[in-house]
């Protein structure tokens, strides 16, 4: 019996390679999409990992080479991860992220249409950006969807066309509605990786302060690990359908910011600085996820805790510091 393929975009970044681990030891073949162009670095970020799978060129912006990778793969399912995943960018350019993001899931889904027979099973990753000033929290996959940027905007309308094809067309298509998750592979530029970089550089004194802007924003945060393998359930379940994956814990930055200092045996206060140039007004909806609809049907819980995922993270940074 021939092994299921895999079609991962984004393959090189966070989800994309935790998901293409996770499908490899399954016995899956993976086919990773990676920008034109990237190719060798995305080898070199992937490491061993790519040596175990195939690597394929594809851009976003280019339907006719989404629609070639998914026509020639021919893959079994699909998990349609790639994205521009810096939020605050999005304000940059609202036009590419748009066409990026929903036109790219457009183009995704018509193409996986146009297989008939072999047509895979399709995994999309929405964003809590979807929800914005819900007015509800925690928010669930029928709360209020109401962004407020670019980013979020353009990922709600990737999340209703996972939903239209899916009812107009019978594709077996998931929508997975995932809020702040991390890991050690979390660029710097993130709020995570920037405070556990500083707890550990702190730690081994290249570094006296961290500065940041308001303590008091709330997120909730989850291990990347277990959000990929909420996507494998969901494409593995009976029923195609959308999921919110979170932690259902509302966390503040100072929480955050405790949590990674404490795992070096520092304390914050000693060592935070508040810049009122960072500082943003709170949202007027805290961002926190309600899990319980992957709980009950796919039987999704997350096995790793916040304080295990900040420990991991501060490790990672002060192992590559040492180094």
């Amino acid at each position: 019996m021939n092994a299921r393929r895999a079609l991962v975009t984004g393959v090189a970044g966070q989800d994309g390679s935790y998901l293409g681990e996770l499908l490899l030891g399954h016995g899956y073949e993976v086919v990773g999409a990676v920008r034109p162009g990237r190719v060798e670095a995305a080898r070199e970020r992937l490491g061993a990992l790519a040596e175990s799978l195939a690597l394929v060129e594809a851009d976003l912006l280019d339907g006719a080479s989404l629609r070639r990778v998914v026509a020639t793969t021919a893959p079994d399912e699909l998990y349609h991860l790639a994205a521009p995943t810096f939020v605050p960018a999005s304000w940059d350019d609202p036009t590419e992220t748009l066409q990026a993001i929903a036109g790219g899931t457009a183009t995704l889904l018509a193409a996986a249409l146009a297989l008939g027979d072999r047509a895979p099973r399709i995994w999309v990753s929405s964003s809590s950006e979807i929800f914005g000033d819900a007015g509800e929290s925690p928010q669930h996959e029928r709360s209020p969807m109401r962004p407020r940027t670019p980013y979020g905007v353009a990922k709600l309308a990737a999340h209703g066309l996972v939903g239209a094809f899916r009812a107009q067309h019978g594709l077996f298509a998931c929508s997975g509605i995932t809020f702040n998750h991390e890991s050690p592979r979390r660029p710097e530029r993130f709020l995570p990786r920037k405070v556990t970089r500083a707890a550990a550089a702190i730690a081994l004194g290249l570094q006296d302060e961290l500065s940041l802007g308001s303590l008091d924003a709330v997120r909730d945060w989850s291990a990347a690990r277990d959000v990929v393998r909420g996507a494998l359930l969901a494409v593995e379940h009976d029923e195609p359908g959308d999921y919110v994956f979170a932690s259902g814990v509302g966390r503040t930055v100072r929480e955050l910011v405790e949590t990674a200092f404490a795992h070096v045996g520092l304390d914050a206060d000693d060592h935070l600085r508040v810049d009122p140039a960072f500082v943003r007004p709170s949202e007027a909806t805290a961002p926190v996820g309600d899990p319980s609809r992957a709980r009950s049907v796919l039987g999704w819980d997350p096995a790793i805790s916040f304080q295990e995922l900040i420990g991991e993270m501060v490790d990672a940074d002060l192992a590559a510091l040492r180094r």
